[in-house]
């Protein structure tokens, strides 16, 4: 056996790995150990910079030896000549470049770049694009780099127009590239911004229908890529909508005025004081955002004033459930004298001061209420107004969708694209087909059915809302669409009946307090275990809840802050089967004068 090379077995092989790694780990725990003490004893110098570089090297996610490097630094830039300097931060650059093809995706590694650019005089910002194309080339899907390379574009002052142009060259290559879609998303918007009198988040046609022709190359070139159905559902919805008054409502007997409008808001609660009218101004302008110089309102409460007779009224503004939060609908209690019949009528309007909308309505002489709203059908509540080219390109895209879904019958992302493309062109000339879709799509993707569940709820309740005119009809129906959620209640305001039964749904949520009008509620045959949301409703009279999940007597609380309730019915509960439930409900619901279990 003589002249032959000995071969070390398995074990003598992990047992020299185990040797090596504990070797490796005493010296990575020697080193971290001196830089510590250096750095307490405030012996920041260039060894510090020597020891980090061993241990980043290697492991460039510790955070604490990145900050030990910029105390280094600091000290090091006033000590340093302006020439020594330079060739301390150039290899400085070098070495993150190394640790970044140690781990591409280090955060403290990136953040100290930048760190590092911010610092220099004039950074070589063309350098830093090249790096992040190198990094991109290797793996396009690396937020971090993404992240840094915007931070790039932006200190640079690189033109939009420029970062569109890279990302069409990254999606050309790859249209699999989230990223690259996510960032032609940001651009678009600062390449076309619209003007402040227009539809804000809109983008121009011409750009949109090029935009809809690239996204669609891509998904018919890679139907199972998620990145290109992603940023076509972007597109269809670059249409935010208008600040407005939807709806303002007055009613004389519960003393309350009542406003909606289209999207949450979060109202200032301090009331609007005679102070305001002595200064000569509600509000003044900073930094092009009205701040009432009394109430201090931040940039992120919103302002309404309301005039009674064409004179300011102090009012405090509150939500329907009592909570402070967001809200589409804000109400406020009027003082008796805006209310007695000496005059014919009286005239409230409120002004949205942020939102630059106000809207008015009237309370006749011998009315309980009176009321002005938006059109619930004229109005396109829920999508943009289609141009007839736009009508025309997405038909196509429709029509070249549903092509796409009989060769890929189970591709999910052209199914949900074929619904939205229904909801963007005609929501109630598509419904029964968009319903039928819901049903193809749930068998495809059974993992999100209760998703799907909820966004076909909501679709049906936009579709109900269209086809109303509150004006002349005020009750709605809603049974037996299996509906599983409740949407867009604030758009139900002046809704005086409304039927919920034979559904699906689990609870009656605290939006539902915005039914100020509503002196029916039926929900029978769901499986309403909850009921937070039947709270403060001022004209509530009727309600019924048979066949549900109600347990316990206790989740009926709520129904005590409806003061005109006079009629429960809850039979086929399961709380009905509970001995002496009769008597506890009576105790529970005294003003209640009659409950049936």
């Amino acid at each position: 056996m003589h002249g032959r090379l000995k071969v070390k077995t398995s074990e003598e092989q992990a047992e020299a790995k185990r040797l090596e790694r504990e070797q490796k780990l005493k010296l990575y725990q020697t080193a971290t150990q001196t830089v510590f003490q250096k750095r307490q004893a405030g012996e920041l110098d260039e060894s510090v910079l020597e020891l980090t570089s061993q241990i980043l090297g290697a492991n460039p996610d510790f955070a604490t030896l990145w900050n030990c490097r910029r105390e280094v630094l600091q000290r090091l830039e006033v000590q340093k000549s302006p020439e020594e300097l330079a060739a301390l931060v150039k290899a400085e650059l070098g070495f993150l470049e190394s640790c970044l093809r140690v781990n591409p995706k280090s955060y403290g590694t990136w953040h100290h770049r930048c760190w590092l650019l911010g610092r220099l005089p004039e950074p070589n910002w063309a350098r830093e694009l090249e790096l992040c194309a190198r990094f991109l080339e290797v793996d396009e899907r690396n937020f971090h780099c993404w992240d840094y390379r915007r931070f790039v574009a932006s200190q640079a002052a690189v033109p939009p127009a420029e970062e569109l142009a890279f990302t069409d060259s990254l999606i050309t290559r790859n249209f699999s590239n989230y990223s690259s879609w996510h960032y032609r998303s940001c651009l678009l918007p600062q390449l076309h911004p619209q003007p402040d009198s227009g539809p804000q988040g809109r983008l121009p046609e011409d750009v949109l229908l090029k935009e809809l022709e690239l996204v669609q190359n891509a998904f018919f070139t890679d139907p199972n890529d998620q990145s290109a159905w992603f940023y076509h559902r972007w597109l269809l919805g670059r249409a935010d909508p208008q600040d407005a008054l939807r709806c303002l409502h007055v009613s004389r007997d519960e003393a309350c005025l009542t406003v909606s409008f289209s999207r949450p808001l979060l109202v200032s609660l301090a009331p609007f004081t005679g102070e305001h009218r002595r200064l000569g101004a509600w509000c003044c302008w900073s930094d092009g955002s009205l701040i009432c110089p009394l109430c201090q309102v931040g940039p992120s409460t919103e302002t309404l004033l309301l005039m009674v007779n064409e004179s300011p009224l102090s009012v405090e503004w509150r939500t329907p459930d009592g909570r402070n939060r967001p809200s589409h609908v804000w109400l406020c209690d009027l003082p008796a004298a805006s209310l007695n019949d000496h005059l014919p009528q009286h005239t409230f309007r409120v002004i949205w001061t942020a939102g630059d909308a106000q809207k008015e309505c009237v309370l006749l002489k011998g009315r309980q209420e009176g009321w002005c709203r938006d059109s619930a059908t004229d109005e396109q509540l829920f999508r943009c107004e289609l141009s007839v080219e736009k009508s025309t390109v997405l038909q196509s895209e429709l029509e070249s969708c549903k092509e796409l879904q009989e060769l890929e019958p189970e591709n999910k992302w052209c199914l949900l694209t074929i619904i939205l493309l229904m909801r963007a062109l005609d929501p109630l000339l598509y419904e029964k087909e968009t319903l039928q879709y819901f049903q193809t799509l749930k068998a495809v993707d059974p993992m999100r059915a209760a998703y799907l569940d909820d966004l076909r709820s909501k679709f049906l309740l936009e579709n109900s809302v269209l086809k109303m005119e509150y004006a002349d009809v005020r009750v709605l129906h809603l049974g037996h669409k299996d509906l599983t959620v409740l949407c867009h209640l604030e758009q139900l305001l002046l809704v005086t009946h409304l039927d919920l039964s034979h559904n699906r749904l689990r609870a009656l949520p605290p939006a539902l307090a915005a039914l100020r009008c509503l002196e029916v509620l039926q929900a029978n045959d769901n499986a309403i275990e909850s009921l937070d949301g039947v709270t403060n409703l001022p004209r509530l009279q009727e309600l019924s809840l048979c066949n549900n999940r109600l347990q316990q007597p206790a989740v009926l609380q709520p129904l005590a802050s409806c003061p005109r309730l006079v009629l429960l019915n809850l039979q086929d509960n399961p709380l009905c089967q509970a001995v002496g439930i009769s008597e506890h409900l009576a105790e529970l619901l005294p003003s209640v004068s009659s409950i049936l279990t």
